[in-house]
């Protein structure tokens, strides 16, 4: 994984907004509607060519594939992995219990998404038995990266945690316990992880389990439960990743990407010291909303490892503001200063702008100008650190 040598690099964190038609084939795919896979494959195909050429000319540096060719950024292993099926019973977020209000403002948006509360349950023993889906989202990816030589530093592709699969699909009473399945889905998606590294990305592990999930799968017992489960959580990742150097991993955390009160989400200082432990070359945490901005405190009581990267969101994935350069480049310094290395701090988003299928809360146009302001911000701040 490169580091920010002679100046602030910059990437995302990876989903990005989907074509409607695209996404409504998504969506009735994973509602196992009969549809045209002929024309699934053609929008996936051009869907990750725009927004690998919309990443470029917005000057990122750390590229992806946007995600485009999945319905949702966990839920995509209930189609790869065998043993889902039904629905999973999950409690609806605190915030969105303890403010019906906010929770009726988001329903008249009226969004026609994926399966995101509904997602299915592990009813029989998960099993990847087949690759192809990965192969080819990966073969789609380098397609279009054909187009773009020399315009980027390096690429990443994301996969699910096994932690964020297991509170998100839950364990339909096949496994014995939730650390039982969450080793089990571990084992499974180590194949795609091992794929993803074989094929030359850095593996990007999206893990919003290991914060989110406090207000999620585990509001009603103690802080202790939460961070004892998310242990299990960082030793399954640990497990699954055990042949693939940390170097090329990194690991993203976040509290949930909606634009929600946010007033229960758990401390970064109360789970920072365990996400640590995760055998990881980098760490994409939240940054730049308002609930997490003063978050840097975490880092500075329990200070990053030496070897270790920081990716702190600088824009915000919620939100159509699109953040003045400066006001990135003061995030980045702040980094650069908790971090105490400027090499070891690359530029990076709150979270994904295109998170399932339908679930896109900034319009596209303005996610490629907060791109380019995330750039600008970046120069900003590397002609300060490196004049």
């Amino acid at each position: 994984m490169k580091r920010s040598e002679h100046r602030i690099l910059t990437t995302h964190v990876g989903s990005l907004p989907r074509a409607r038609a695209l996404s409504d084939l998504l969506i009735a795919d994973e509602a196992k509607r009969p549809i045209d896979r002929a024309e699934l494959e053609r929008l996936a195909r051009a869907g990750v060519q725009h927004v690998v050429a919309k990443q470029v000319e917005s000057g990122l540096d750390i590229i992806n594939d946007g995600e485009q060719p999945r319905v949702g950024f966990q839920t995509y292993v209930g189609q790869r992995l065998e043993g889902f099926n039904g629905v999973s019973e999950r409690d609806p977020f605190k915030d969105f219990a303890d403010y019906p209000d906010f929770g009726q403002v988001w329903a008249n948006r009226g969004m026609v998404m994926s399966k995101v509360f509904d997602a299915p349950a592990a009813s029989e023993a998960v099993r990847y038995k087949d690759l192809t889906p990965a192969r080819r989202e990966c073969d789609l990816f380098d397609q279009a990266l054909t187009a773009h030589p020399g315009e980027f530093t390096e690429t990443f592709m994301t996969a699910a945690s096994p932690g964020i699969v297991c509170t998100t699909m839950r364990n339909g009473g096949y496994y014995d316990s939730h650390e039982s399945y969450v080793r089990a889905v571990a084992r499974e998606l180590q194949k795609e992880y091992e794929l993803i590294h074989s094929r030359g990305y850095i593996l990007q592990l999206d893990c919003p389990d290991l914060a989110m999930e406090w207000h999620g799968m585990f509001q009603h017992g103690t802080l202790k439960q939460f961070q004892d489960a998310i242990t299990v959580h960082i030793a399954a990742i640990n497990e699954a990743c055990e042949n693939i150097p940390a170097d090329r991993i990194r690991l993203h955390v976040c509290w949930g990407n909606y634009d929600g009160p946010h007033d229960c989400d758990v401390p970064l200082e109360d789970i920072f010291p365990i996400i640590m432990e995760a055998n990881v070359g980098a760490f994409s945490v939240e940054f730049a909303n308002p609930r997490h901005q003063h978050e840097y405190a975490a880092l500075k009581k329990h200070p990053l490892k030496k070897d270790k990267i920081l990716i702190p969101g600088v824009i915000d994935s919620t939100v159509n503001y699109i953040e003045h350069p400066q006001v990135i480049c003061n995030r980045l310094l702040e980094a650069v200063s908790v971090v105490g290395d400027r090499e070891r701090v690359i530029a990076g988003a709150d979270c994904g702008f295109g998170t399932f299928a339908g679930w896109e809360m900034v319009a596209a146009s303005v996610v490629w100008k907060k791109f380019e302001a995330l750039a600008a911000g970046a120069k900003l701040a590397s002609k300060k650190l490196w004049g």
